[in-house]
Parts: structure tokens; C-alpha cells; sequence
């Protein structure tokens, strides 16, 4: 199995959840950022607590900062939960990808796609590479409650990634925002197949990161 490191460049160094001191779950997204500067959604609202979604969405987004990574958000409680994969989703269930766990995003990231200023937190381009629905799949827990133990199992409906995926919280180097990211064996595992170097463009414009103005 593959096992890629933690990268100390691709620009979300920040856990989830840490230091949490404010009772908005967007407040530290929202203090990150410069909307004056940014075309980043800032969220018309607070959504957290509304119920679970009877459709859940997901999205994957390619992010040329200082370095290539992959965003992964899942929505849940009227937020997108968030990780940054240096090395993007594989659908070979014998790699495990480093996720780590970021700060929650506006449901509006998920359409996303645009340049952040430099300066800006994560400054850089964005594409939406993937997005879809998705499920969780547990016996009698909820998608927060998985995410709280620290295993999450989901079932993906994309248009480049399908199947199931975990999400299983490593604390790798003593951190506790470090996850893996791996595909699961069924019919839609691909092994030897990369995905990220064979479907490099959004699913919304059809272009490439670097190709964004």
C-alpha cells in the first residue's frame, strides 16, 4: 500500500474544529477571508442544525495554491465538511491518501470555480474536478457521528468518482485533523488507474485549473 505524507506546503495547515471558540460553525472560514477581495462565497446563512439532508452533496475541488491539491466536502448539518488531499482521491483501494481535515465551508463552495487573490487564504486557482451526491453508510449512526469516531463510510454518486470510500482518522504525527482517504473494493475500484492524470477537468467548465483567469 501507498502511504504519501503529510505535505507541509498545499495551504490548509488548520484542523478541524480547533480552538473553537465561536458558535457560528462559519466563523472561521468567514475570518479567513477578505470579501471585499475574493470571490469566494461568504454564505447567505447559518444553516447548522437544520436536519439532515434527504440528498447529500458532495463536490471535489482541484486547487493550484502553492501547491496541487484536491478539496473534498461532504455536506452535513448545513455546512460542507471539509478535507484537503494532497495527492486527490484514488480509486485504488490498495493506496491510502492523506485528508486532512479543514475548516467547514459555505454550501455555495460547491459551485466554486475562480481565482483567490494573492494575499488571500489559499490564493490560487479553483475548478470544481467533481461533485455529486452522496450517503453515508452506518449501522444506526449518523454522517457526524462516524465523523466524531473517527470512521466514516460513504457511498459516492459522481461524475468521475462512484462507489464506496473511507474516511478513517489516522492522528498521524500526533494531529489530529490527519485522515486517509481510501476507495473501497467494489465494482467501481480501478486499480492501477489514476484518475486525477486521466480526467483533469472540471466537471463545470470543462478546463483545466491552470486555465482559469
Amino acid at each position: 500500500m501507498r502511504l504519501f505524507p503529510p505535505h507541509p506546503t498545499f495551504g490548509h495547515p488548520l484542523p478541524q474544529g480547533e480552538g473553537n471558540t465561536n458558535t457560528m460553525p462559519l466563523d472561521k472560514y468567514r475570518t479567513k477571508r477578505d470579501f471585499n477581495r475574493t470571490t469566494e462565497p461568504a454564505g447567505d446563512s447559518d444553516l447548522s442544525g437544520k436536519g439532515a439532508e434527504a440528498v447529500r452533496r458532495f463536490v471535489i475541488q482541484k486547487h493550484h495554491a502553492r501547491t496541487l491539491h484536491y478539496d473534498l466536502r461532504l455536506e452535513d448539518d448545513g455546512v460542507l465538511k471539509s478535507w484537503a488531499v494532497p495527492k486527490g482521491p484514488s480509486l485504488d483501494p490498495t493506496e491510502k491518501h492523506l485528508a486532512v481535515a479543514v475548516e467547514d465551508h459555505p454550501l455555495e463552495y460547491g459551485d466554486f470555480e475562480g481565482s483567490i487573490p494573492e494575499g488571500e487564504y489559499g490564493a490560487g486557482k479553483v475548478i470544481v474536478w467533481d461533485k455529486g451526491t452522496f450517503e453515508p453508510v452506518g449501522e444506526g449512526e449518523s454522517f457526524s457521528e462516524m465523523l466524531a469516531r473517527g470512521t466514516a463510510k460513504i457511498r459516492l454518486c459522481g461524475e468521475k468518482l462512484q462507489g464506496g470510500f473511507a474516511l478513517v482518522r489516522t492522528r498521524w504525527g500526533g494531529k489530529d485533523n490527519n485522515w486517509l482517504l481510501i476507495k473501497e473494493k467494489d465494482q467501481h475500484a480501478r486499480p492501477g488507474y489514476d484518475v486525477t492524470r486521466e480526467e483533469p477537468l472540471s466537471v463545470l467548465s470543462g478546463r483545466d485549473v491552470d486555465e482559469v483567469e
